[in-house]
């Protein structure tokens, strides 16, 4: 089941954009790290993520939440069947992500993922 859908946007000034998005459209910073995240007051699935340049990392054009880990591995081996290609492998991140991304025959780059329960 899909949680949400959120648009990446990459930027060399995090700080700028933040401040265009939070002044223009009245978005409240919701994370500032790893990456920061902004939502819609009131609407939390309504969000925009800002990523800075990361030369170790693909940039993904969009994330799908899929609610559950279980989900993001079952997708990660349906992607693997499909023989899609994979731009960042199967990783459970420090900051309790479990992701992969994969590329859609455009050339976008999806991050499949979900959050990792409380320990």
């Amino acid at each position: 089941m899909i949680e949400r859908i959120h648009p990446y946007v990459g930027t060399p000034d995090p700080k700028a954009s933040a401040d265009f998005y939070t002044t223009l459209f009245a978005l409240e910073i919701a994370m500032k790290s790893p990456v920061l995240g902004l939502r819609a007051p009131g609407n939390p699935a309504a969000q925009l993520l800002l990523l800075p340049p990361d030369p170790e990392t693909p940039t993904p054009h969009l994330g799908i939440d899929v609610g559950d880990p279980t989900q993001v591995d079952a997708a990660y081996h349906a992607a693997l069947r499909h023989e899609s290609k994979i731009v960042y492998p199967l990783t459970s991140e420090p900051w309790s992500v479990r992701r992969f991304f994969v590329e859609d025959p455009t050339g976008t780059i999806i991050n499949v993922l979900a959050h990792n329960p409380p320990r």
